[in-house]
Formats: structure tokens, C-alpha cells, sequence
């Protein structure tokens, strides 16, 4: 991965998210984590999500690195094909090497 990117993920529910019934909420994650196996497959590596705590604005952060920055971007073009920037608040970076 010699363009390898870092990305970085802040996320954080919007208010109408909670309005979602269990199962409606179900087949929005196992859509989006869908797209999670597509990326890895892929060649893209999960680093982790985390809860944040502390004061924020955003509830989680999930970090990937990407083969590269086009990967990322491809990445979050079908999240948000997928609705996740409907459901979501969200804050994202990436990071490129030096």
C-alpha cells in the first residue's frame, strides 16, 4: 500500500435515527456493514471504532486505511448511496503519508 490513506470517521446518530423501528434500524446497519466487507475485500483494513468519550460533538470514531485516497472516496460514495449521511452526522478526514 504505498498510497495507502489513513480515514478518519466521526459519527453520531441524528435525532430522527431513533424515530426507526429495531428492525428498520437492522437493515440499515447490515447494508452499511455490507459495504464495510466490500472495502476490505478490496484491499481496505478496518483499524477500529470507538466510542468517544469526553466532550465531542461526534459519539464515535472509526479509522480505515484505504490502498488509497480513491479507495476511501469509493468507500464513502456508496455509504452515502446506502443513506448513511441521512441517518448519520458525520465528520471526515484523511490522512495521506508523508
Amino acid at each position: 500500500m504505498n498510497d495507502a490513506s489513513i480515514w478518519i470517521h466521526y459519527a453520531r446518530p441524528r435525532p430522527h435515527w431513533y424515530k426507526l423501528s429495531a428492525d428498520e434500524k437492522r437493515a440499515q446497519a447490515a447494508a452499511w456493514q455490507a459495504i464495510a466487507a466490500q472495502s476490505s475485500e478490496a484491499g481496505a483494513e478496518t483499524l477500529g471504532r470507538y466510542h468517544i468519550r469526553g466532550q465531542h460533538d461526534f459519539q464515535t470514531v472509526e479509522i480505515w486505511r484505504f490502498p488509497s485516497p480513491e479507495a476511501a472516496f469509493d468507500h464513502w460514495s456508496r455509504l452515502t448511496a446506502a443513506h448513511y449521511n441521512e441517518w448519520y452526522a458525520f465528520s471526515n478526514n484523511i490522512g495521506l503519508p508523508m
